[in-house]
């Protein structure tokens, strides 16, 4: 969104506004969104892009702004921007292109900028201006914009973040609208006084580069330039050894709240980086099915890996098809004379046979260890289904989970669609690692180097996460419901992040055990839960989709993962399937997260008052697809959707997945404000908290825009920094204190 309103005024009206500038007012743009003609001649001002450049010093913040506006009528206009900013702000500068009057920005208080609003809505009728009813404004001066022509902006503001420990969050205030499409690029320069540990946004995807470990770069990525929704980052600086920061939600219906746990390791590690060291086994299949490209990407990549080990690592091939055979008795070190020799043993496979995909992880798994202190890391490439020795998922699975004494985290690769993707991602999912899928037309040299990569600089092997009582006793009862259940390894520059619930209001004490650089360490950590805030709302829907996909998970590995008769009865009728879909639909209702099972939520015609039928269609849904389908591209897909889900650390505002035919979609019709999702029915928006069992749909208040009970409303709202919730187009469905109300959308006079 754009962080604010922009405001055309022509000269030709008569001042009827307390405020200076808007008494000419002829137009009212929502950044992102729409613009609108008070009298209904002029064509809309349209922002066409922001640039944002953002210099964080410890805990301060300068903002700096260059907003893009087009006018599209015949006609010089002229404009003042409303800007919502973070308490504290003070304006730094304000200048704009061309002649005109001297500019100048001033600072709206809370209040003076509520009674703004209401003048502006009262002469626009359009909710999309109450999104930022509850925040501070930056008022500017009259500004040129000439007709069929462009005027760039440029405002700086400053602020202090907000301090949690060793973490400093920063906001953006933006539009969650998903109409908004607005292109935003947004680079942040951070510099600190103590190393940097991590960064962190929940609502956008970063690249980070470091400067040193006091000074980084971090830039919003190309895929989340047109992302709606305020724009968040947190800098965790580092302390001794690993370090940590919690962002919680209370919520007294759970008896406790939601947690988002982010640990990271030392931003540098110099030369104690060698002290933990990779042992890295790569199973590769050469089946007959192989032939080709693939063996052909399959070796580069085996061979890559191997030589992207630092010398004193150590690694070993186990190549399969009926039989299966390896490189060394036991995994060697890295050196010339080893790379040289194992270089020749990749170029003489030859692909022949069937997939004894069993056998193949057996004598990958029972290989003696290469010594003390490696983390022992499994890379295994498959292009089939099993065919050969045991090919039950159970038999495979049972391998996986008793015959593992060296723990070895086995990363899966699904080479096409012809393999068994459920099975996959649960050897993964045992062993602390990850499936991967190389779809078609994508390279598995590629693939295969990208999840390498994640694996470079172990710092914390096996780490084990604790609640301790006051006596420093283990507590079982303060967290569940984590996701995930078991912590993967850390490694450098690749944060934790931890969701779960949280039980009490007392404070959590934490500790965090594991090989740190090789040696047995303990980190404890204490967080205060007074500081829970509902604006960390995107910590239970981050916490829904991660369970969302755990539950999708469940239900695929029904009766040992074994691939159902499909000629034979379903499992509608298994209690516990019905049980996991039931919590499905539960949570991507309330919480706004759909997928490919819940999409039929945001469907026009679906009939969101009615539970059962809802049940239905989501029990349908997973039994047709997560139960029964464990092969071809309608596999694959779930594969890809569930590891992303899984792992999900940012809000998906467009609910995006991959379909059964591999294209990305996104889900229309759904609307993530705030902390509530709403489903669209026409012209009326419904509240996700009325869709559930037993949920009445009637309204106990009908209020119309603009009435004084409507206002009453909106202060309500904006008090709890919900004002947003309000400004959604058309009528509004909404759960308040626990009533209904209905809110009729205005009525505009016909252009």
């Amino acid at each position: 969104m754009i962080a604010g309103l922009i405001l055309a005024v022509s000269a030709a009206q008569q001042p009827v506004s307390a405020w200076p500038g808007l008494d000419r007012a002829t137009h009212v743009l929502v950044p992102q969104a729409r613009g609108f003609a008070l009298d209904g001649r002029w064509d809309p001002i349209e922002v066409e892009g922001v640039k944002a450049e953002v210099l964080l010093l410890e805990g301060a913040a300068t903002t700096t702004l260059e907003i893009l506006v087009r006018n599209h009528s015949d006609r010089p206009a002229e404009a003042v921007i409303l800007l919502p900013v973070p308490d504290g702000a003070a304006v730094h500068s304000f200048l704009f292109e061309g002649s005109g009057a001297e500019p100048s920005a001033r600072l709206l208080p809370r209040e003076e900028a509520r009674r703004l609003y209401r003048e502006i809505v009262n002469r626009v009728l359009d909710p999309a201006l109450l999104e930022f009813a509850g925040h501070n404004l930056i008022q500017t001066s009259v500004f040129p914009v000439p007709p069929r022509g462009t005027q760039r902006l440029r405002l700086s503001y400053e602020h202090l973040q907000e301090m949690d420990g060793a973490r400093y969050d920063y906001q953006l205030p933006r539009s969650e609208s998903w109409d908004a499409r607005v292109p935003w690029e947004i680079a942040v320069r951070i510099r600190a006084r103590s190393p940097i540990a991590g960064v962190y946004s929940p609502t956008h995807d970063l690249v980070t580069e470091k400067t040193d470990s006091t000074s980084w770069l971090v830039r919003v990525a190309a895929s989340s330039a047109a992302d709606p929704g305020p724009f968040r980052l947190s800098t965790l600086l580092q302390r001794e050894g690993v370090a940590a920061t919690l962002f919680a939600y209370p919520d007294p219906a759970i008896g406790g709240g939601y947690f988002l746990l982010m640990a990271g390791t030392p931003a540098t590690l110099g030369e104690a980086r060698a002290r933990i060291r990779r042992e890295v086994i790569l199973v590769l299949d050469r089946s007959g099915s192989m032939a080709g490209e693939k063996l052909d990407q399959a070796r580069a990549a085996a061979l890559q890996v191997i030589e992207g080990l630092a010398d004193g690592e150590a690694f070993n091939v186990v190549d399969y098809s009926t039989n299966v055979e390896r490189f060394a008795p036991a995994p060697v070190i890295k050196n010339r004379d080893t790379v040289l020799a194992a270089r020749a043993y990749l170029a003489a496979l030859r692909p022949n046979g069937g997939t004894n995909l069993h056998d193949a992880l057996v004598e990958a798994l029972r290989q003696p260890a290469a010594g003390a202190g490696f983390l022992p890391l499994v890379l295994f490439l498959t292009d089939g289904l099993p065919t050969v020795g045991r090919t039950a998922p159970s038999a495979i699975t049972a391998a996986v989970e008793q015959g593992n004494p060296q723990q070895r985290r086995i990363f899966t690769f699904g080479v096409g669609a012809d393999v068994n993707v459920p099975l996959l991602d649960r050897i993964a999912d045992l062993t602390r690692a990850s499936a991967s899928y190389v779809l078609p037309r994508e390279d598995v040299e590629v693939r295969v180097a990208q999840v390498f990569q994640r694996l470079y600089g172990p710092v914390l092997a096996g780490p084990e996460l604790r609640v301790l009582g006051a006596d420093g006793a283990a507590r079982t009862d303060r967290l569940h419901d984590l996701a995930p259940a078991a912590l993967p390894d850390l490694f450098e520059g690749d944060p934790l992040i931890l969701l779960g619930k949280y039980r009490g209001e007392e404070p959590l004490n934490l500790r965090l055990d594991g090989s740190f650089l090789g040696e047995a360490r303990s980190f404890s950590f204490q967080f205060a839960l007074d500081r829970a805030t509902t604006r960390n709302a995107f910590v239970p829907r981050l916490w829904a989709g991660r369970r969302i996909a755990y539950l999708v998970d469940e239900i695929r590995q029904l009766n040992g993962g074994t691939p159902p008769d499909l000629s034979g009865p379903g499992i509608a009728g298994d209690p516990r399937f019905r049980e996991l879909a039931d919590e499905i639909l539960r949570l991507s209702a309330e919480f706004g997260v759909l997928s490919e099972y819940t999409s039929f939520l945001a469907t026009e015609g679906t009939d969101l008052g009615a539970w059962d039928s809802l049940l239905t269609a989501c029990r349908g849904n997973l039994e047709d697809r997560a139960w029964r389908v464990r092969s071809g591209e309608a596999a694959v897909n779930q594969g890809v959707n569930f590891n992303e889900g899984k792992a999900s650390a940012r809000v998906k505002y467009r609910n995006e997945h991959l379909d059964d035919k591999l294209n990305r979609v996104e889900v229309e019709g759904v609307q993530q404000i705030q902390n509530r999702c709403f489903f669209k029915r026409g012209s009326e928006w419904v509240d996700g908290q009325l869709v559930r069992e037993q949920a009445e749909l009637a309204a106990d208040f009908e209020i119309r825009f603009g009435s004084p009970e409507h206002f009453a409303l909106l202060e309500e709202l904006a008090a709890a920094g919900q004002a947003g919730l309000l400004s959604l187009p058309g009528d509004i469905r909404l759960v308040h204190n626990r009533k209904n109300y209905l809110v009729r959308a205005p009525q505009l006079p016909v252009r």
